[in-house]
């Protein structure tokens, strides 16, 4: 099984920023300005998060089906490694990779992956979200 170290070590080999904001949890800031990805190390899995946007408050669920409904279409056809959730009022792209197996291209797969999923699909997304809660 992969250690700490040895994720931490996959990190450093990917060339990427980052920093430990706790043990166990790193936040990888890409050059070019994307969002930031956490990974945070947590026995028997990995986790990969980004967010993707912040939903409007005050939206109307039967007017967003729409944005539900691309969701679920990128996440059966388009994305590669994880999938697109909501938590609390925020999109979110995840992953869960097992320790067990995890090797240096799996993890480099997943983050690349999830930040060309975030980067490719935010400006549809972002037009399907604010329709929603327009007069």
């Amino acid at each position: 099984m992969i250690t700490r170290e040895d994720l931490e070590s996959y990190l450093i080999r990917m060339g990427v920023s980052f920093e430990e904001v706790a043990e166990g949890m790193w936040v990888i800031r890409p050059a070019e300005g994307g969002a930031p990805v956490v990974v945070h190390y947590s026995p028997p899995v990995v986790l990969l998060r980004l967010k993707v946007l912040e939903l409007p408050r005050d939206k109307d669920e039967a007017r967003l089906a729409r944005f539900y409904r691309r969701l679920l279409e990128l996440n059966a056809a388009d994305i590669v490694h994880g999938s697109y959730g909501i938590e609390a009022n925020e999109l979110v792209l995840s992953d869960a990779l097992e320790l067990e197996s995890l090797d240096f291209p799996e993890l480099r797969s997943s983050y690349e992956s999830l930040t060309l999923a975030a980067s490719s699909h935010l400006p549809a997304l972002a037009e399907l979200a604010p329709v929603a809660h327009e007069g």
